[in-house]
């Protein structure tokens, strides 16, 4: 089995980053192969509308000069998808919601190509906002037919400063219990 994670942030390896591999450490404890893609740095355009994932059904969108095709890939071929955000003015970052828009209407379009595959939410926030961009990246999941396994809190995590997150002990101990969760969830799905 294997999970990958999308980091919307355009900070690589800062707080999302270090709150994703949190959930890693409990998947990979359960012998669960994790990957993480930082979307730093990595083109990535908003969906264009131009309708042609529905008229090709061919698993793809046809903006092919970004990394979202590669996503789409990845997304496929795991059991387990995260996306992660910080918080940028009250919900996720452009790029998450790029990946989000774009990923979603192809999968839409190929028959709901990412239902019954295990989705979780993880959001870096400096102080509000937190709660919007959870349920933006929760939305996808459950338009695509996903499943959310739930945790101990909103799997949600607190700082700004590049590892301040790893001074909020709520938010760690919510992280190793989605991953926890997670790796439960996906051992009953593909058991």
């Amino acid at each position: 089995m294997k999970v990958v994670a999308f980091n919307g942030s355009a900070r690589k390896d800062g707080n999302t980053a270090i709150l994703v591999r949190r959930v890693f450490s409990e998947l990979e404890k359960e012998g669960i192969e994790t990957e993480l893609v930082q979307l730093a740095g990595q083109p990535i355009h908003g969906c264009r509308a131009c309708g042609q994932c529905f008229k090709n059904k061919n698993r793809r969108c046809a903006v092919a000069d970004d990394i979202v095709n590669d996503c789409l890939e990845k997304m496929l071929a795991a059991d387990g998808i995260i996306l992660a955000s910080p918080t940028y003015f009250a919900d996720v970052t452009s790029e998450t919601k790029a990946l989000i828009d774009r990923c979603g209407y192809v999968a839409r379009a190929n028959g709901d190509m990412l239902q019954c595959k295990v989705g979780a939410a993880v959001v870096a926030v400096r102080r509000a906002g937190a709660m919007h961009a959870f349920d933006s990246i929760n939305h996808f999941f459950l338009i695509g037919q996903m499943i959310i396994p739930g945790s101990s809190y909103w799997n949600i995590g607190i700082g700004r400063a590049k590892g301040e997150v790893e001074q909020d002990e709520e938010a760690l101990g919510t992280m190793q219990t989605l991953g926890r969760n997670m790796a439960w969830l996906l051992k009953k799905i593909n058991g």
